[in-house]
């Protein structure tokens, strides 16, 4: 079956790229799942501080998808004609995680909530990602979410002239197995507070450092992009949280 990218929908007379459509699609089951999970585990988190994490979570994801998306070409914005469109219209998922996890952390400083709240988020960011992702390949290369040309037998044609690897595509695999993947440890395992989305975040990070090896890129510093930069970021700050966790670990009936 051809494709013809970008994917786009009617409403209203209007033709529309699926890509927003789906992303709304994804933020709004991912809500309904942690909404899901949270009753079920019953969390003591009251329905306003879950609501101002929330809201915590998705401005500090705005804001930083804009500010890395902006930085990773530096010298467009001096070229551009107007700056805050190109501002407002670069987004990447890697800034959005950064600074969401970061408004999430000084929204329960400010409510003075202690306790971790990520583990309750893993699937929900999980599902999102997925149904984000797939309007992203649904956008081809009329988005830069593609991947670099190749003669690798997964490469396709992505709405241009040459194969490209599908890097979208690999990004949906990446999460699906790992979802199946935390299910099972978090059965043989005993872990902290906060653990899975830790480990969570450090594996996303560690893949998307990766990736981005076979995606167009400008290199800022050590032939690394602005969102290679940034997951080598989170990547130290995770692994030096997990690293103090480590004797906290269990297997259910032994100690790891």
């Amino acid at each position: 079956m051809q494709i013809e990218f970008p994917v786009t929908v009617t409403l209203f007379g209007y033709s529309v790229l699926i890509h927003p459509i789906l992303e709304w699609i994804g933020i709004f089951l991912a809500m309904r799942l942690y909404a899901i999970l949270k009753k079920k585990k019953k969390s003591d988190l009251s329905s306003t501080q879950s609501l101002s994490i929330v809201i915590g979570a998705l401005i500090g994801a705005l804001i930083g998808s804009k500010i890395i998306g902006t930085l990773e070409n530096p010298a467009a914005i001096f070229e551009v004609k107007n700056q805050f469109l190109y501002f407002w219209t670069s987004n990447t998922i890697v800034g959005g995680l950064a600074f969401g996890i970061l408004g999430v952390e000084l929204t329960k400083k400010i409510i003075k909530y202690n306790e971790s709240t990520g583990d309750l988020m893993v699937y929900p960011l999980i599902l999102a990602m997925i149904i984000g992702r797939i309007g992203c390949f649904l956008t081809g290369v009329f988005e830069n979410t593609f991947g670099i040309p190749t003669d690798f037998i997964f490469g396709m044609y992505l709405g241009d002239a040459y194969l490209r690897h599908p890097v979208t595509l690999y990004e949906i695999g990446f999460l699906i197995i790992f979802a199946f993947v935390n299910y099972f440890i978090s059965k043989k395992m005993t872990f902290p507070s906060g653990f899975l989305f830790q480990f969570f975040i450090l594996n996303y990070f560690t893949f998307r450092f990766f990736l981005d090896f076979i995606k167009p890129k400008i290199n800022i510093i050590f032939n690394l992009s602005t969102i290679q930069l940034t997951c080598l970021f989170m990547i130290l700050y995770y692994c030096i949280l997990i690293f103090k966790n480590r004797k906290s670990i269990y297997f259910k009936n032994k100690r790891y």
